[in-house]
């Protein structure tokens, strides 16, 4: 980046601007989903697997075409449904159409525990003839964190690009795609991991509605109870990064879509 960008890509500007940009639609991209996207999503309901809302896959897409990422993570890969928008997005799919095309990162790594999803997402990557840049890879992403972390840890003293890691290095943009009650731990750890200028994008958790009782030492809290203490965390998590980096909102049909922007 030069030193007129804020690290995403986007010329200097005051937080907020930056993050009103970033969040905004792209109003001249074809917001229908792309036919393979399309067609997962189809698999997914005979499923009976939950979607991330259309509203937030679109804004995702949008948003990933206005940074310049090198290294781009996504947790969470299920079947390929949002890897899908993102390559559509990658693979210039709508150059004819379009003056400005978008590079694709130089990494994508799809983090996905279940062997039998990774082998859906390789063949994914193989119809996009993505191969020489993305991969599936069948961990948790607790396992992931921990390993990349000490690969970082162990080597401080050579530059980040130089660190043999899971996740290479400098990671650009980490993009959270969990149920609920994973997130606020996975986002937690995702903006633990990415470098200065880096992006973390997630669904916001629903805020909890109604009377869930008291908390009573040594019982076992009950699921609506536990949604409660998850939200706290998510509270005290965005507080936390608000103070030294930036947060940002924007609200869609099918919920909050957040960007957590590392400083600088």
């Amino acid at each position: 980046m030069g030193d007129d960008s804020n690290g995403t890509g986007l010329p200097q500007m005051s937080d907020s601007d930056v993050m009103a940009i970033l969040l905004s639609e792209d109003l001249e991209r074809d917001q229908s989903e792309p036919e393979i996207a399309h067609s997962i999503g189809e698999q997914m309901l005979h499923m009976d697997i939950p979607l991330l809302p259309r509203s937030v896959r679109s804004r995702i897409r949008d948003v990933c075409s206005r940074i310049e990422s090198r290294n781009v993570t996504l947790v969470g890969g299920g079947i390929g449904h949002l890897s899908a928008w993102l390559f559509d997005l990658w693979s210039n799919s709508d150059k004819d159409s379009r003056e400005v095309t978008n590079v694709a990162p130089e990494t994508f790594r799809i983090i996905e525990p279940g062997t039998r999803f990774c082998v859906i997402i390789d063949r994914l990557i193989r119809r996009y003839e993505a191969e020489s840049w993305a991969q599936s890879i069948s961990m948790k992403w607790h396992e992931v964190f921990a390993e990349t972390s000490s690969s970082r840890a162990s080597n401080i003293a050579i530059p980040e690009n130089a660190v043999n890691s899971i996740l290479p290095m400098p990671l650009d943009l980490i993009i959270i795609d969990l149920p609920e009650q994973e997130r606020v731990a996975a986002a937690s750890a995702a903006f633990d991991l990415v470098s200065p200028g880096g992006l973390v994008l997630l669904l916001e958790p629903t805020v909890p509605t109604g009377d869930v009782g008291d908390f009573s030492e040594g019982a076992e809290p009950t699921p609506a109870q536990l949604k409660v203490q998850s939200f706290n965390e998510w509270i005290e998590l965005v507080k936390r990064i608000n103070d030294s980096d930036s947060v940002g909102f924007t609200d869609l049909t099918g919920g909050t879509l957040v960007a957590l922007l590392k400083s600088p």
